[in-house]
């Protein structure tokens, strides 16, 4: 039984960070979608942004989700925070097994992320008027994907570790989502 989970949520909730620490826990491989598509580009997804645009990154994005979706055995996936805009993309994440929603709210993700220059939808204007508005833009969506809601808030990563996995436990025990 390979188990097999994605993370979804907000730029800045953790999921990179907690899905290593899950995927060593569950030894399973860690699977960063993000970094798969800058592989991919031979880019940063900021530079690919700022050429393309986001409508093409999102096309792209889509087509990556598809082929990982479609790998073999047990993983944890991070996807990128707007992952789960296009409706294809949240059936898929459905499809390929448990959905974790790691919900912060917007303070709590200004305050991990913003002196990171890395992420392009945080650049310029007013960066927590921004996290607002994708937050409102996005909430919905997140839950709307996820089989579970994580409360990330200020617990440590390897508490977050620990939720996630019980989370995964109970729905493996109800032969559940996510169990293959």
């Amino acid at each position: 039984m390979q188990i097999r989970c994605a993370l979804v949520g907000m730029p800045g909730s953790g999921k990179s960070t907690v899905g290593r620490q899950l995927a060593q826990r569950l030894k399973v491989p860690f699977v960063d979608l993000d970094q798969r598509l800058e592989e991919s580009l031979g880019t940063s997804i900021r530079a690919f942004f700022a050429a393309e645009g986001e409508e093409r990154f999102r096309a792209l994005e889509a087509e990556m989700l598809a082929q990982v979706a479609q790998e073999d055995g047990g993983m944890v996936l991070s996807t990128g925070g707007g992952t789960v805009l296009r409706p294809e993309n949240r059936a898929a994440l459905r499809r390929f097994g448990t959905v974790l929603y790691l919900r912060a709210s917007p303070d709590d993700i200004f305050r991990r992320i913003r002196h990171d220059k890395t992420r392009p939808l945080l650049q310029g204007g007013n960066p927590m008027d921004k996290l607002r508005d994708l937050y409102a833009q996005r909430d919905h969506l997140y839950r709307e994907t996820a089989h579970y809601v994580i409360e990330t808030g200020r617990p440590s990563v390897h508490t977050l570790v620990n939720m996630v996995m019980m989370q995964l436990e109970m729905a493996e025990s109800a032969g559940g989502a996510g169990s293959h």
